[in-house]
């Protein structure tokens, strides 16, 4: 039996042990900054899958709620209203907002890859040129518009010799098996999924090179402003997330794929499509300038709307903050 003037020292020691417990705990996990992230659920958010995934978040500082959506227009159109704190979202709604003279603050791009085209196989559509009189599918206010209008370009056709069809992504598959539809314009896993399970009654057409759909993200200008620290940590943890994702590709295809429902030997035969790159650059203001140039073109803007300033929607200095080699637009 130890001496009884020892048995405070032990209770002592036990108690300072859960005190520095708790003192280490706690406050660690009450700093972490709280943002809702709008996020569109497909491989296109690949970076911030892994970094919700991976605890990436939370190793930069951040508790990051995520709602999942089927398109970036609804990502920014959360954000825009309130109902979110940080989007991912394409060029389309991008150029919109821009338009609409929303605040909208675009902080990085995370990813891009080409838009593709499906046919059904009894449209014989062997060539571009051959969407001519058929019935095509694409989703409004996103990149699938501008790339469509891209595509009947390249195709030297003009919406009036087709009939557009505007349906949301897991619509078109459903519409192409009832018939509905000849061919559908839309970003994978649609494309993909709709071969599987079409089988060879699709026929993905050679589009390659027509257009790229850059994936971002965006806050509010209000947003940034109030909470700046923030936005440098949760670009922080995509740049964490590239990095991994590229020295981990499999374990990166299976997490990504597990996240957005696919097979992961599915999203493997296409993962090359996917260009994960965090930064802005000259590319990326290329692309928003050739969208914003379709919607002045083609009337999709609103009344007086002109090409969009976007030194005033680019924002630089996070994303420069913390790498400055991942900003190297020219202008804006």
């Amino acid at each position: 039996m130890p001496p009884t003037n020892t048995i405070p020292a032990v209770l002592m020691a036990v108690c300072t042990a859960l005190v520095w417990s708790v003192a280490a705990s706690g406050p660690a996990h009450a700093e972490l900054l709280k943002a809702r992230l709008a996020q569109n659920l497909a491989p296109i958010s690949g970076l911030t899958i892994v970094a919700k995934a991976k605890g990436m978040f939370e190793k930069h500082g951040l508790d990051i709620s995520v709602t999942n959506f089927t398109s970036g227009k609804q990502c920014l159109d959360t954000v825009i209203g309130g109902g979110a704190d940080i989007a991912t979202t394409a060029e389309a709604p991008v150029t919109a907002a821009a338009m609409a003279n929303q605040p909208i603050a675009f902080v990085a791009g995370m990813e891009y890859s080409d838009l593709k085209t499906i046919t059904a196989a009894k449209a014989a559509i062997k060539t571009k040129a051959d969407l001519r009189g058929k019935k095509i599918g694409f989703t409004a206010g996103t990149g699938s518009e501008v790339y469509t209008a891209t595509l009947l370009k390249a195709a030297g056709l003009t919406p009036a010799d087709v009939t557009l069809v505007n349906l949301r992504p897991q619509e078109m598959l459903p519409a192409m098996a009832a018939g509905s539809i000849d061919a559908f314009d839309t970003w994978e896993p649609h494309i993909s999924n709709a071969k599987k399970a079409l089988g060879e009654s699709a026929v993905v057409l050679d589009t390659k090179g027509i257009y790229s759909e850059t994936f971002n993200i965006v806050v509010t200008r209000p947003y940034l402003t109030a909470n700046g620290a923030l936005v440098d940590k949760f670009l922080g943890a995509l740049v964490e997330a590239e990095a991994w994702l590229k020295s981990n590709p499999d374990e990166a295809i299976a997490t990504i794929a597990d996240a957005v429902g696919m097979k992961r030997d599915e999203l493997k035969a296409i993962w090359p499509d996917y260009v994960y790159h965090v930064r802005i650059d000259d590319q990326l203001l290329g692309i928003l300038k050739l969208h914003a140039g379709w919607r002045l073109a083609t009337g999709n803007h609103p009344p007086g709307a002109v090409m969009p300033d976007f030194s005033k929607v680019l924002v630089l200095d996070p994303l420069r903050a913390i790498d400055p080699a991942r900003v190297t637009v020219s202008s804006n």
